[in-house]
Formats: C-alpha cells, sequence, structure tokens
C-alpha cells in the first residue's frame, strides 16, 4: 500500500475515533441549562456594571434563578423590573440600598487656588505626575475629567468650576470612577449616607484655607457636637455610618426626626462647609459655614 494512502487512512481513521469520543462525551456530561436564565437575563438592565457583585448580568441572572441571590440585589433595575423578576422566580424582590458613588472634595476653581498652571495632556493621571498637578490642596481635585471618561454610564459631568458631579439616578456604583482619581477622591456608599465628609485634605489649622476656601481645618467640632457619630482620625472627621442609620431609623416618626437632627447637630459648627448633610440631591452646609459668593476663577496664589 502506498505510503500516501496509509498516512489518508489513518487520519480518517483517527478522526472517526476522536469524533465519536466527543459525541460519547457530549451525551455524558452535558449539562442542560435552565431555559428561565435567558429570560431573566432579558428583563435585567444589561449595564453589566458589577454593582451586584457579579461580573456581568449573564452571572447575576444565573444566581438568581439558582436561588443563590435575590433581585433586590440590582440596584441598577428600576423596582418594577425587580418586581417581575421576583414574580417570575416566585420568590422575594429582597431589600438593598442603592450604591452611588460620592467625591470627597469640594474645591472647585472658585473656591481653591493654583500654585502652577499645568500645560499638556489634559487628564489628572498625567498632571498629577507633574508636581501633583499644580493645585495647591494636595489632596484637591484637578478637574481634568477622568473620571468623566472613564463612566460608562453617562453618570457623570463637569461643574461650571471644574469639578465632577455624579447623577446619582445614573450611577450604577461600577466604581471606574474610583479606579480613575489619581487623588483616591471617589469611593462607593449607600445613597442613605447623609452625612458627608466633602474633604481629604489632612492638613491641620487655618493655614490650607489659603489654598481652599472650603477645606476641612480639623478643628474637630463635628466630633465634639456628635461624638458618638463622629471621630477625628489623621486630621480628618471619620463617620460611623453604622451609628448614623440606627440613629436615623429606629422608632416612629418623632423618635426618627429627633435622632436625624443630633445626626445633623455634627454640621452645624463647621465654619468651612467640610462635613455636609446631603437631602434630596441637595447639599446643606451647617449655619457657621462661610457663604461663597465668588463665581469666577479664584486667582492663582502668587509665586
Amino acid at each position: 500500500m502506498p505510503p500516501v494512502l496509509t498516512a489518508v487512512i489513518t487520519v480518517g481513521a483517527l478522526t472517526m475515533v476522536l469524533a465519536t469520543l466527543l459525541v460519547v462525551a457530549n451525551r455524558k456530561l452535558f449539562v442542560e441549562e435552565d431555559p428561565r436564565i435567558d429570560l431573566v437575563e432579558d428583563m435585567l438592565p444589561h449595564a453589566n456594571c458589577g454593582a451586584c457583585g457579579f461580573p456581568g448580568c449573564r452571572p447575576f441572572a444565573e444566581a438568581l434563578v439558582s436561588g443563590k441571590v435575590l433581585p433586590g440585589l440590582c440596584t441598577v433595575s428600576s423596582e418594577d423590573g425587580r418586581v417581575r423578576i421576583a414574580s417570575f422566580l416566585g420568590v422575594d424582590v429582597g431589600a438593598q440600598e442603592k450604591q452611588v458613588a460620592r467625591l470627597a472634595c469640594a474645591g472647585g476653581d472658585n473656591v481653591a487656588r493654583n500654585h502652577a498652571r499645568y500645560q499638556g495632556l489634559s487628564s489628572c493621571a498625567a498632571a498629577t505626575l507633574v508636581s501633583g498637578g499644580g493645585k495647591g490642596c494636595s489632596w484637591g481635585c484637578l478637574g481634568l475629567g477622568d473620571c468623566v471618561v472613564a463612566c460608562d454610564f453617562d453618570a457623570l459631568h463637569m461643574n461650571a468650576h471644574s469639578l465632577p458631579v455624579v447623577d446619582v439616578d445614573k450611577c450604577t456604583a461600577c466604581g471606574d470612577c474610583v479606579t480613575a482619581c489619581p487623588k483616591d477622591l471617589f469611593s462607593i456608599h449607600a445613597i442613605g449616607h447623609k452625612l458627608w465628609v466633602n474633604c481629604k485634605s489632612e492638613l491641620a489649622g487655618d493655614e490650607i484655607l489659603a489654598d481652599c476656601e472650603v477645606a476641612c481645618t480639623a478643628c474637630g467640632r463635628c466630633a465634639m457636637d456628635a461624638p458618638k457619630l463622629v471621630t477625628m482620625r489623621d486630621n480628618l472627621p471619620v463617620i460611623d455610618y453604622a451609628a448614623v442609620r440606627q440613629a436615623e431609623g429606629q422608632g416612629g416618626r418623632e423618635a426618627r426626626e429627633a435622632r436625624e437632627s443630633a445626626a445633623r447637630t455634627s454640621i452645624e459648627r463647621c465654619p468651612t462647609g467640610a462635613i455636609v448633610w446631603l437631602e434630596g440631591g441637595r447639599l446643606v452646609k451647617g449655619g457657621a459655614a462661610k457663604k461663597i459668593i465668588r463665581q469666577g476663577a479664584r486667582p492663582e496664589a502668587p509665586t
């Protein structure tokens, strides 16, 4: 028999054997997928944002069908959407508070100074490599919008004072802005965290006000006025959100209002408004906070 024919027959026989093995393996190892997974996935928002803790909507749908999680874990979906999934699967909706990104800086160009004018690639990450970006406050937002570029959900925009603003309705808590910010100013929080420290400066004393009028001066008045809710660490207020939530959420309406009032006490004597209360999309400062009048950019620091 010619060598070429022998080779052809050998390859053909080997192909038949491998094909047979694959057919047998497929029959033995095949796992039928629950058809409900496709239906549940279609009911999800297809954001693939990861806010639920899963890498995408498909894995989350699989977990829902298997009973490992409840629909309420998807905070991006609407309430109607979560109820629809729960009804389809015959499970409870489950409660999961919406998570959003928060920026710990209020130092827009109307209240914060630059010590140097950065010229180069319009990127916070690039500017940070050049003497920290030129801003007087080493912890402050550089205002070049890396976070806006990183957000795939159109949940961030730059305001008139070159500060990023989060649209809480669109925010999926994906964390891309957290990763993109070279100053580590973003973090993910429950939307119910109303008490907020709007600064990350670790300098103590009024000297920081020369560079940013709304910076925390580490005066500690917030911690003095609400010692069970706020403590000072590294010259910054640190909020015990578990204690705040307990203060807000227990008892009847009058009791809740009284406890919320106690939590809001911590902002009242802040001289710069560095600790604030978030209410209905508004940022509320205490009565002692200096009013910001300047609308244009603050002049650069003298050299």
